[in-house]
């Protein structure tokens, strides 16, 4: 008898092998109708998988976040196989899942156009309908070569040649077309239901541009109905949120093609980055950073030393002078070490904690640049902490409390804490990696913070903690981190006298909050929809009159303002007032003072408030608490 555990605990008994659809439909008819795949013994399986021995098994539906992976991936290839069926000289390539999607690239002659995608998807839709199987078959390496040089498929070739001759692979039949896949698919097409097509790309065959450059058809699927409208409509409003749009609208910032992938920040864009920075430079000062400034270019020397130039020299910026290399910093760590190698360190003197507003330099490809959000030249609000292993565990707890209070004041409070454990390829012994990681989690657990596994994900020489903040539109942005460095400081030649008067090398914490400037304050500006708290608004009040007999009161209100630290614009244009309100509320700002006679008269203002909020009439003094309030309350 085979024995099989289901998750509750319940066990079924069977007299012979039996696959996963057998046991689903064991269980009920329902089950077996929704049952897209299964895990056995922690694998992920078809359904036609055949179970010969005792085994644990989960049946995988569209409730699970495996039925929506499987779901996914079985929807790129029925684009592969709708992009077959329509271009039969289509050269199909690799279709992985992707967040909230897949895509699938092509090697065709001609581009594809928005009117072949709306084909495509209604052959999907077409063959969707068909309910037709999907085949699991294995062939020997070398066979199946053969076959896809014989259907024309040259690049599906080229990747099985690259696997080990003695290993068989997996083939996957849907009518008339046939995959090179590891799967698991779902049971057949008709499960396929509610996908959709959102746009073609060029990518480059491996991902290297000496390579021939390919077509990438983008596409999302979704369990239900309802999920994917619900996705199509945040796609929307992330459209309507889009920085790199509202940063036009708004006059914040451009990029040019004079400095690709770096930003020309206009005044009020620069406004905002200011009060970014200031603020942050008093997050510095009132939790024991001192601030400290490096140099931007630095030998290569150095960086051969710190092990930077074997990782990361394709995205270094490079430069010479009098016979000698340099590179323009990619990160300010190095620099943090030099600065703390100036002097003898005492144990008394740590912990040591350093922050910078640091301009780094990456060569990131032109296929990755992304308005601010991703860029070439960028800030970061970069901090190290120089400390004893015993100081780790508060240093990093104390980190997590105040990075969520920043976030807080940013209006972020929905946060995602994971923590990065070893990879395979590591230094140091597992009683030091049991011990880090350790560290890490008890110091987000007295920070009391829930938080996830990111298993095989931190650095080869510390795990980490890595902050992803939620924003309006329930997408996650990974800004802020702190990891634990033994290794770089000892590289440099960082030490401290402890107290026998033995010289040791510290612990290094890198550490971030808000991350690259550049792309926080694009994170900022889609969050808010461009409508940026009152202490962040690039111009938090305009005073507008009704007609030039008010001129001499606006310039009295708008001196008053300035007085109390305020951003305010005058509007002493000769347009109607109705023009001007228009106008300013586009522009997102948060109070309009509308002045005529009357209020000139009594000495007071009619406040709007941005979202088209009458406040009434009220005397300045009272408004001038209002706006000192939002002001320091981050409102």
């Amino acid at each position: 008898m085979i024995s099989i555990q289901l998750p509750d605990g319940s066990k079924r008994e069977f007299p012979q092998a039996v696959t996963v659809a057998d046991v689903a439909a064991s269980i009920g008819a329902g089950l077996a109708k929704a049952a897209l795949a299964g895990r056995v013994d922690g694998q992920l399986v078809d359904t036609s998988h055949l179970i010969a021995a005792d085994a644990q098994l989960a049946i995988i539906t569209d409730k699970d976040a495996d039925g929506l992976e499987v779901i996914r991936h079985s929807t790129a290839h029925l684009l592969a196989y709708a992009v077959k069926e329509l271009f039969p000289e289509a050269q199909v390539t690799i279709g992985p899942v992707i967040e909230h999607g897949f895509y699938y690239d092509f090697a065709y002659k001609r581009p594809f156009t928005p009117d072949d995608l709306a084909a495509i998807e209604s052959k999907m839709g077409e063959l969707a309908k068909k309910d037709e199987k999907i085949v699991r078959s294995v062939l020997p390496r070398d066979e199946a070569v053969s076959y896809f040089k014989g259907l024309g498929e040259a690049y599906k070739a080229e990747i099985i040649e690259s696997i080990p001759a003695d290993q068989a692979v997996s083939l996957y039949a849907e009518g008339a077309f046939t995959d090179l896949c590891r799967g698991p698919h779902v049971p057949s097409t008709g499960k396929l239901k509610h996908f959709k097509l959102m746009k073609v790309a060029g990518a480059y065959w491996r991902g290297d541009h000496r390579n021939e450059m390919l077509q990438r058809i983008y596409g999302t699927a979704w369990a239900s109905k309802d999920d994917l409208q619900k996705y199509l409509l945040m796609l929307e409003e992330a459209e309507k949120r889009d920085h790199r749009r509202l940063g036009r609208e708004l006059d914040l910032f451009h990029i040019d093609e004079h400095s690709p992938g770096t930003v020309f920040w206009h005044p009020k864009g620069w406004t905002i980055w200011q009060e970014v920075e200031q603020y942050m430079r008093r997050v510095y000062r009132e939790n024991g950073y001192q601030e400290v400034k490096g140099p931007q270019i630095l030998d290569k020397g150095l960086w051969e030393k710190s092990g930077h130039w074997d990782k990361y020299r394709d995205n270094m910026f490079v430069t010479e002078s009098e016979k000698r290399d340099y590179a323009l910093k990619p990160m300010n760590c190095p620099g943090h070490i030099l600065i703390f190698n100036h002097g003898i360190k005492s144990y008394r003197d740590l912990p040591l904690r350093f922050g910078e507003f640091g301009q780094c330099h990456r060569n990131e490809p032109t296929g990755g640049l992304h308005g601010i959000m991703r860029v070439r030249g960028f800030t970061q609000d970069d901090g190290h902490i120089f400390c004893t292993e015993d100081q780790i565990l508060q240093e990093c707890a104390n980190f997590t409390t105040l990075l969520k209070k920043v976030y807080a004041d940013f209006g972020f409070t929905d946060i995602v804490y994971k923590v990065a454990t070893r990879p395979e390829a590591r230094i140091g012994t597992d009683e030091y990696w049991d011990r880090t990681e350790q560290v890490l989690m008890e110091s987000l657990r007295r920070s009391g913070c829930d938080f996830q596994i990111a298993a095989g994900e931190g650095a080869f020489y510390a795990p980490k903690i890595e902050y992803a903040l939620k924003d309006a539109l329930g997408r996650q942005w990974q800004c802020g981190t702190i990891q634990i460095d033994s290794n770089m400081p000892e590289r440099l030649g960082a030490e401290f006298v402890d107290e026998d008067g033995q010289r040791k090398t510290p612990v290094m914490l890198h550490r971030a909050i808000v991350g690259s400037l550049e792309r926080f304050i694009g994170i900022l500006i889609e969050q808010h929809a461009g409508a940026l708290p009152v202490w962040l608004a690039p111009t938090q009040v305009v005073v507008a009159n009704i007609t030039d007999a008010q001129a001499d009161y606006v310039a009295e209100i708008v001196k008053s303002l300035e007085k109390q630290g305020l951003r305010v614009q005058a509007d002493l244009r000769n347009e109607k007032i109705t023009y001007k309100i228009r106008e300013h509320s586009l522009q997102k700002v948060p109070y309009i003072l509308v002045v005529g006679d009357k209020e000139k008269a009594n000495g007071t203002v009619a406040v709007r408030a941005r979202g088209k909020q009458d406040l009434g009439v009220m005397a300045l003094a009272d408004f001038l608490v209002k706006a000192a309030a939002d002001v320091a309350q981050k409102a």
